[in-house]
Order: structure tokens, then sequence, then C-alpha cells
């Protein structure tokens, strides 16, 4: 379960680190900022990157990193395929999402369980530069010469219980988020950077067909 919500968070456009907050200062004209990202959210039909993923628990010493491809498409239309150091494919098209781990396969519907229901209004929210108007969380925006790092955190009991808070970093030249991450309440977190990324080239819609 764990799992699946955080690669859903990743739907909602790519964050960083409590960290980094150091050097960041408040973002002062905030409706300007929310008004730029909408635009290019806005304009934004698909999504193709590599991604490194790195898991820091608190209970080990050495990170555990994990690389992969990752995909998106306007509505609600996401394929993130983990392939080393092992396979693990997750699917989500619209309201169907496919899970596939190593030789165990489900099928789950978003609709029969209301968590995701909410992150999937956080990821439509998202995509559609809205998010700021979503009640499950507090955002604030911080800035520094290159970056800004939005920080939200949930309001909501549910996801309160997964994440204290989620970071995204996004890059003022472009607006485009290079980072995210998922700060849990144990003290582990994930981070995921994304490299290699494309905008707006053609995906075929079987690249997300739930079998």
């Amino acid at each position: 379960m764990r799992k699946i919500i955080l690669v859903l968070f990743i739907l909602m456009y790519g964050f960083t680190v409590q960290a980094q907050l150091a050097g960041y200062t408040p973002v002062t004209d905030i409706a300007k900022f929310k008004d730029q990202f909408a635009a290019i959210a806005k304009k934004t039909e698909t999504i193709k990157s590599d991604f490194t993923q790195e898991k820091n628990l608190s209970m080990l010493s050495e990170k555990i990193v994990s690389k992969g491809k990752f995909w998106f498409k306007k509505d609600n239309l996401l394929r993130m395929e983990y392939n080393k150091p092992f396979e693990y494919l997750m699917i989500l098209n619209k309201d169907n999402m496919y899970i596939k781990d190593g030789q165990k396969e489900s099928r789950v519907s978003t609709k029969s369980n209301k968590l995701f229901q909410q992150i999937n209004k956080i990821t439509v929210d998202c995509v559609q530069g809205t998010v700021f108007s979503n009640p499950d969380f507090v955002t604030k925006v911080y800035e520094n010469k290159g970056t800004y790092i939005v920080e939200m955190s949930p309001v909501g009991k549910a996801l309160k219980e997964f994440f204290k808070t989620i970071d995204v970093v996004i890059n003022k030249d472009d607006y485009e988020v290079s980072t995210i991450q998922m700060n849990e309440n144990s003290g582990d977190n994930t981070i995921i950077h994304f490299t290699n990324r494309e905008l707006n080239t053609p995906i075929p819609d079987a690249i997300f067909a739930v079998k």
C-alpha cells in the first residue's frame, strides 16, 4: 500500500528535501508563482523520463537505490517501471490500477478505496495546476536563485499516517519538477530524481493498458 501511494504522488509533478530549505526564503508573490505554475501545467500533455529513487531508512546506514522509467499522459494515465535492482511495474489508467511485482500480479479499482480517491483528486489538481486550492494540504513555497521548493503538509488523518511532508523542487527557468522527497513520520524518506525528461512527445495509449 505504501509503495502504491508513493508512486501515485509522482503523478502530481515531481518536488525535494527538508534539509534543502536551508538557504531558501519564503516566496513573497505567491499569486504570481501559482499563475505561472498553473500555466505550465495546463500545457503539459505528456511526460517521459528516467528516474532514480533513493530510499533512506533509519535502521540502515546505506540508502537503497532503484532506477527505472516513467510515463505520464493526460488525463490520469501513468506508467512507472522499476528495472534496477528489481523489477516492479505500476500502471494507473484513470480509475484502474495494474501492479506487477515479480511474478505476482494484481488489479485495483481506485474507486474502492477512499484514500485512493483522495490521492486521485490530488494528482488531477496538480496536473491542472490547481493543487494550491486543495484542502487536503497546507502548502508553503520557498525560493533561492535557481529553484522553488513547495512544502506540502497533509491535513487529513489518512495522509498524515503516511507522510509528514512532501517537498517538491521546481526549476525556475522552465517550471519543471526535478525532485520529489516524501518524508515519513518515522524519519525515513524517499527521494526521486527525474532525468532525461521529455515533454509533450507522442506516447501511445498501449503503454498504459491495464491487462
